[in-house]
């Protein structure tokens, strides 16, 4: 998915880190799978938790000043125009997993995968339908 460069609002500056932290989730998860045979392998991701507070943390700031403020946490930082990193890390509980047993520990891998593509579905659809009533209010009133 293509993701504009601008803004026009904070709930759509939201609903984009949200699809954007979801894509490179889901690429992190891919690699969890594709090289679980691979020598020195670890399984990683993103810290899911931390960037959930984060976003909740920012929407209660708007909720309450009408203003989006969104802080740095110790592995999700944000930058300007837009820019956020989230840094993958050595997921120790699929670490665990996959050393004591690696079908369990792949059918785990798979329902992250699916959860986190309904996540960025979601995301994508409330942006779509958010855009759908933004052009039809234009039109309706212009």
């Amino acid at each position: 998915m293509n993701l504009p460069t601008l803004t026009t609002d904070n709930i759509t500056e939201v609903l984009l880190k949200i699809i954007e932290f979801t894509q490179s989730r889901q690429k992190i998860l891919i690699q969890n799978i594709n090289k679980m045979h691979s020598d020195g392998f670890a399984p990683r991701d993103l810290p899911v938790d931390e960037f959930s507070r984060l976003m909740a943390r920012a929407l209660a700031e708007h909720a309450c000043s009408g203003r989006l403020i969104l802080r740095d946490g110790e592995n999700v930082k944000f930058g300007a125009n837009g820019c956020f990193e989230a840094i993958a890390a050595i997921d120790e509980d699929a670490k665990s997993l996959f050393e004591l047993n690696r079908d369990e520990y792949l059918r785990k891998q798979i329902d992250k995968m699916l959860e986190n593509s309904l996540n960025q579905r979601i995301a994508a659809d409330l942006l779509k339908q958010k855009q759908t009533n933004e052009s039809c209010t234009g039109r309706c009133f212009n």
